[in-house]
């Protein structure tokens, strides 16, 4: 087919003129790619209109994983009054593709003498901005999620499995309970005697667990170890007086509290009631366990409903802004450990609620402490801290103590698409999307930054 019949056929070109094509036709350049022939590496310099006449193109996103398919009578490449510089992916025929390429030097005659053609293309690239744009805000969002599901996976993982470690042990344990039980029949102990011992475990059991340095622990254990040898208590059902002492430690068991216990019961009787004793010591940590790890599980289901706010309508409402910066920190807690990242956070505890939408707003904080965090070193130290503002608005500020942002981008980091990100690692639009959605809740958002302290500064209504 002829190669203006071609591009007559194309919808883009559906209003204009002939001539303006057929100048097109006059100053384009025809080029044929084989199979999976590279037409542009990403990075490459981008200087030319492509018009795929026949065949397909196909562009390879760097994160590997997205790939756009372009069939013939699609427009790529840079357009009049286009920003692109250099190909964002890698461009290939994805099969022998026959194009018509027009060079950006012609784009100035072009748009004095094709008014309807410059119209036409002008067009095509508000479209593809606008199309690629909700697909990358799509891909942010969803990358998004994955970095917190990944972290969530993550801090999930070591309760779960404690819980279940713990589950499995004490069921071991149990089962040396009938034995146990049958030492416990055969001492001779009077009603007083048994009180005075439960008494002495209640009041252990519920006070503090006392907070020891390894060589105070091992010291204690060995102080101890000693004192069961002297009395002959060793081997109690299949323990070493080692195994008996470590319980006796977790619950400030010392040495004289054992010698309170030989006065009040005997020295016949000390041994079914170490054994009896530390049994239901072993029992009661294993419980707390248990249950520390369950209430962590608890914890971390909350924080993910409160980010969230599945239990809430999709309104606008009063936000509580300490607790949905708790939340997202809660999610991205694993990203901090994994650098050592220290947070502090100062809230007021008469800080009003601000007016917005929740969801929205946590995607202001998620952003925020992200990027803070790829900014900062390892034993970084993050701030969050927020202040009532002229009665009107609450002024949170996000501080991190990174090596800054360069003077000469500051004025672009809000630009969408801009990243200082390596290809791949970012899309450039975690701050455009804080923008909007501060613009959103007629608020503002300011950046200060210089090498040692980068503050980002939101404010946001209270009514």
């Amino acid at each position: 087919m002829p190669v203006f019949d071609t591009l007559r056929a194309f919808p883009v070109f559906e209003h204009v003129p002939s001539d303006q094509l057929q100048w097109v036709i006059d100053r384009a350049e025809e080029a044929t790619f084989t199979a999976n022939e590279p037409i542009n590496k990403t990075g490459d310099p981008i200087d030319h209109l492509m018009l795929v006449m026949t065949g397909r193109v196909r562009i390879e996103w760097p994160n590997g994983d997205d790939i756009a398919l372009y069939e013939p009578q699609s427009v790529l490449g840079v357009l009049p009054f286009s920003r692109l510089v250099k190909a964002m992916g890698q461009v290939v025929a994805d099969e022998p593709t026959h194009t018509l390429l027009l060079h950006r030097s012609h784009f100035r005659e072009l748009a004095h003498a094709c008014y309807e053609l410059t119209e036409a293309l002008v067009h095509q690239m508000t479209t593809r901005v606008r199309d690629f744009t909700r697909q990358a805000q799509q891909n942010e969002k969803m990358a998004s999620l994955g970095r917190l599901s990944a972290g969530l996976a993550h801090e999930l993982n070591n309760p779960v499995a404690a819980v279940v470690r713990s589950a499995d042990t004490l069921k071991e344990h149990m089962r040396a309970t009938p034995e146990a039980f049958k030492a416990i029949m055969h001492l001779s102990l009077t009603n007083d005697q048994v009180d005075s011992v439960n008494e002495l475990i209640f009041r252990k059991i519920d006070q503090k667990p006392p907070v020891l340095t390894m060589m105070q622990r091992s010291s204690l254990e060995d102080e101890l170890t000693d004192w069961l040898d002297d009395q002959g208590i060793d081997g109690i059902t299949d323990s070493s007086t080692l195994d008996l002492a470590g319980p006796l430690v977790d619950f400030g068991f010392t040495a004289d509290d054992l010698d309170w216990i030989l006065e009040r019961i005997g020295a016949k009787n000390l041994a079914g009631v170490v054994s009896w004793l530390v049994d239901n010591l072993v029992t009661e940590k294993l419980v707390r366990d248990i249950s520390e790890a369950s209430k962590r599980i608890s914890t971390l289901v909350g924080s993910i409903k409160n980010y969230t706010h599945m239990d809430r309508g999709s309104g606008k409402t009063e936000v509580d802004l300490p607790e949905g910066v708790r939340s997202t920190l809660v999610l991205l807690d694993h990203k901090l450990k994994s650098k050592q990242i220290s947070v502090t956070l100062d809230f007021p505890p008469d800080l009003p609620p601000v007016c917005g939408w929740p969801g929205e707003l946590n995607q202001i904080w998620t952003n925020l402490i992200d990027n803070a965090v790829d900014a900062l070193p390892a034993g970084g130290q993050l701030t969050i801290r927020s202040a009532v503002d002229r009665n009107e608005f609450v002024l949170t500020k996000v501080i991190d103590n990174g090596s800054g942002i360069p003077a000469d981008i500051q004025d672009k980091i809000f630009d969408p698409f801009f990243t200082t990100k390596d290809i791949g690692k970012g899309t450039g639009l975690g701050l455009d999307i804080v923008q909007g959605i501060i613009r959103h809740h007629n608020g503002s958002i300011h950046v200060h930054s210089q090498p040692g302290e980068t503050v980002f500064s939101i404010c946001l209504p209270i009514q």
